[in-house]
Formats: C-alpha cells, sequence, structure tokens
C-alpha cells in the first residue's frame, strides 16, 4: 500500500520519531524504485518522464505533495504545548528532505529523458567494478530500511533516535543544550562574504527588449496596458463584428460571471496587444508611433508551437501621408537589425480586421539563406520554400479611427504584430516553445 501521511492523535516524541522515520524510510524505498525506472531501456522515454513527475507531484507538489501534507497533518493539528518540538521536526523536512530530494529529482531528469539506446550505454558504462560496488551498498540500504519498516512499531524510543542518528538526518541534534546549539549556529562575520551569481535576462525577454530597442531608434516610444481587458477594447474598438469567430471562446479566454453585463463591458484576458493601440490614441493626437510589447492569452493546448501565454510586440504609426511604402521600408530595416543584413523580406496578401489592406510578412530563410536546401537536403525550417513566415501588418482600417476621434480624411497610419517566442525560437534555434517556460535552468543558463 502506498505511503500516505498519517493523522496523529498522540504527540509524544516516541510518536513523532516513529512518524518522521516512517516517512523517510518510505520516500527512500519509492525512490529507489524511481532510480531504477529511470535507467531502465525497456521503458520509454515518455514513460520514464512521466513516472519521475509522478513522483515529484507525490512528495514535492505544492497543494497535494506529502510534504505539505505533513505540515498541515503534524504541526497544525499540535497542541500548543508540543508545537515547538513538532514545528523544529517539520522544518528539518523542509530544510533537508525536501531541498535534497528536489536536488535528487532534478539529477534523475536527465536520465529520464534519455532514449534507450543512450540509457543502455549508460548502464554498461557504469556496470564496472565501482558501480557494481555502489549498486550492492545500494541494495544493502534498501533492505535495511525495508526492514526499518517492518518492525517500526516494536522499536523503543531509544532505538528510533539511533535510527535517526544513523539512517537520516539527526533531528534530535536540536534538543541539545542551548550553549552548545549556540555554539554550533555561531557565525564568524570576518569570514568574507559569499558571492550571490548575478542572473541574466531570460531569452524571451531578451529578444522582446531587442525588438523594442530597434524601433526605439526609429524613434517610437513605449506604451503599455492591462492584460485583463474588455471586450471593447480587445474587438469592438479594433473593427470585430459581433460573429467574428476570434470572439468564441474557442480562442479567447472569458472571465465568468461576466453574462449580465453589456458585450462590450465584459471582461477577458487579452488576445493581443492591440487594445494598447486603441488606448495610446485615445489620449494622444497624431502623430503617433509607439510600439506595445506585453503578455497576451489565448485558448491554444501547448504543444511545441503553441502556449496558451505568449509574448507580442504590436507597432503603429499614424500620421499625415503615410503609406504602404513606409510600413514595407520600416519592416524592412527592422528585419535586417534583428536577423541581419543579408536577409530579404516580401509583403503577401492577407486579412486582419483592424488594417485594410493587409499583408503577411516573410523573411528569406536564415538557416539556409533563402535557397531551399541545406546539408544537401530540403531545408526543414522553410519546408524547402527558402521564405519563414514571421508577422503580420497593414494600413489601419479608417472605421478604426470612428473609434478614437480622428479623421480618416487628414491622416493615415500603419500597424504591425509579431509574437516574440516565434523570433525567439528563430534566433536561438529552439525546436520546442514549452522550454521557454519550463524553468529549467539547465536550459536557461545557455542565454546568460
Amino acid at each position: 500500500m502506498a505511503y500516505t501521511i498519517p493523522k496523529l492523535t498522540d504527540f509524544s516524541d516516541k510518536t513523532l520519531l516513529r512518524a518522521l522515520v516512517e516517512l523517510r524510510a518510505s520516500l527512500f524505498v519509492e525512490f529507489y524504485a524511481i532510480q531504477e525506472d529511470v535507467v531502465n531501456p525497456a521503458l520509454s522515454p515518455t514513460v520514464r518522464q512521466e513516472r519521475l513527475k509522478n513522483f515529484r507531484d507525490r512528495w514535492l507538489g505544492r497543494k497535494s505533495g506529502l510534504f505539505t501534507y505533513a505540515n498541515d497533518r503534524w504541526l497544525k493539528a499540535a497542541p500548543p504545548e508540543r508545537k515547538r518540538f513538532v514545528g523544529e521536526l517539520v522544518n528539518q523536512l523542509k530544510q533537508n528532505d525536501f531541498a535534497q530530494i528536489q536536488k535528487l529529482v532534478e539529477d534523475q531528469d536527465f536520465f529520464a529523458r534519455q532514449s534507450s539506446a543512450a540509457i543502455e550505454s549508460i548502464n554498461r558504462v557504469s556496470d564496472d567494478a565501482l558501480g557494481r560496488q555502489l549498486h550492492g551498498q545500494h541494495l544493502t540500504k534498501l533492505a535495511r530500511v525495508q526492514s526499518i519498516l517492518q518492525m517500526l512499531e516494536n522499536l523503543s524510543i531509544d532505538e528510533l533516535r539511533q535510527v535517526c542518528r544513523e539512517e537520516f538526518f539527526d533531528i534530535e541534534a536540536r534538543k541539545q543544550p542551548e550553549a552548545n546549539y549556540l555554539a554550533a549556529e555561531r557565525i564568524d562575520i570576518t569570514l568574507p562574504g559569499i558571492r550571490r551569481p548575478i542572473g541574466a535576462e531570460h531569452p524571451v525577454i531578451k529578444t522582446m527588449n531587442e525588438i523594442v530597442g530597434v524601433f526605439r531608434n526609429l524613434g517610437y516610444s513605449v506604451e503599455e496596458g492591462p492584460e485583463i481587458e474588455t471586450d471593447y477594447y480587445n474587438f469592438e474598438a479594433l473593427n470585430f463584428p459581433p460573429n467574428h469567430p476570434a470572439r468564441d471562446t474557442q480562442d479567447t479566454l472569458f472571465i465568468a460571471g461576466q453574462e449580465s453585463k453589456p458585450l462590450c463591458d465584459r471582461l477577458l484576458l487579452r488576445t493581443h496587444t492591440s487594445p494598447v493601440q486603441i488606448r495610446t490614441m485615445q489620449k494622444m493626437r497624431p502623430p503617433v508611433r509607439v510600439v506595445c510589447p506585453g503578455k497576451v492569452h489565448r485558448n491554444d493546448a501547448p504543444d511545441a508551437t503553441h502556449s496558451p501565454i505568449f509574448h507580442q510586440v504590436e507597432g503603429l504609426a499614424v500620421d499625415t501621408n503615410i503609406t504602404f511604402c513606409d510600413l514595407k521600408g520600416t519592416l524592412d530595416h527592422a528585419m535586417k537589425a534583428l536577423f541581419g543584413s543579408s536577409v530579404k523580406t516580401r509583403f503577401y496578401p492577407s486579412f486582419f480586421p483592424f488594417t485594410e489592406p493587409s499583408a503577411d510578412v516573410q523573411i528569406s530563410c536564415i538557416f539556409c539563406g533563402g535557397k531551399g536546401t541545406r546539408d544537401g537536403g530540403p531545408c526543414r525550417n522553410c519546408k524547402a520554400s527558402g521564405w519563414i513566415e514571421l508577422l503580420g501588418c497593414g494600413m489601419v482600417d479608417p472605421n478604426v479611427y470612428g473609434f478614437v476621434d480622428y479623421d480618416p480624411a487628414k491622416v493615415s497610419g500603419f500597424a504591425f504584430g509579431m509574437g516574440v517566442e516565434r523570433i525567439a525560437i528563430l534566433k536561438y534555434g529552439v525546436d520546442d516553445i514549452q522550454l521557454f517556460f519550463q524553468g529549467d535552468v539547465r536550459f536557461l543558463e545557455q542565454f546568460g
């Protein structure tokens, strides 16, 4: 039967020590089984990763992990006179056991992701005299821990303390006399300080700053807006008709409990940063030149190329006598600044409700130089076409000016929008957008 955190009615030292020993012994047994799984070549990487994830969630989950239950069922239920001792015990679990098992799980994640052939190779390399010796020691400790679990009820309090000292962390050390405890905890303030590592920008934020920097150099200012928007700013003021598919919950994440409000006042998570353009035009008169970076949300299932949360940089320029030629020149310069002076751009017709005419922009493939072939075969990045679709743009539809009190007879303008993750994937050669959001330090530190 799988281990669960017991509810304690007796909070004596013996009962608490017995519960602690049972938790740590069960943790060791389960983790040993996971170690066997992640180096088992008969299991696929998907299965190995799934089992490791289940183990991590079972023990380390923030809401329903066993370490969380230990805090809820032991510390919160302890009588006032025992809370200090139980608190010290739970803190030991958090500071030592939790951190140690988190580190072990991160180490095992590398093996879980390997192919079966790689795992077989790793097993062969480790199957030497030292490897067999370590494996034998592990089996010996496993047998000892299993025997402790079997005779746990019969152990005296002194035997439980000895098990804690010899097999696991010694929580009894915190019950030593205060003078010795203070001496053990003493800090020598004359020692040099610990140098904290300097962090680096996340690749998505770094890419977004690069894009914004290109347009800042062209004289654009930066505007931001709320992520929770109204239907009016997200759709209606951008010339989306009431029956447009993007209003459907298949694409848009609406805030619950809005049914009684008029459609234009209903709240949602913005699906693009275009509402910032409307808000900017409401408070500024032409000329307007702004870029709008930020996070957006859509009801997309996560996979290698989609994420329900991603980032956009949109731009807007409104003035007198702005033409499509200005739009083409601006974006051609921006693409060359981001991907190199040899990159070519081309525009082909598209449709967006808030621009007319509208266009999609492609750049010549930066991997094959626009040839469509690479290393003697078709280029996979551009699907042998020599071009990669990158962003959408167009001249601002005159209907939009009606929502912001601009005179379409006197002003004209263009707008464009690009996904930051898409550009980051191209710049850094990443093949899965989910890597940007999983928080794996081993992946992120490559960009430091």
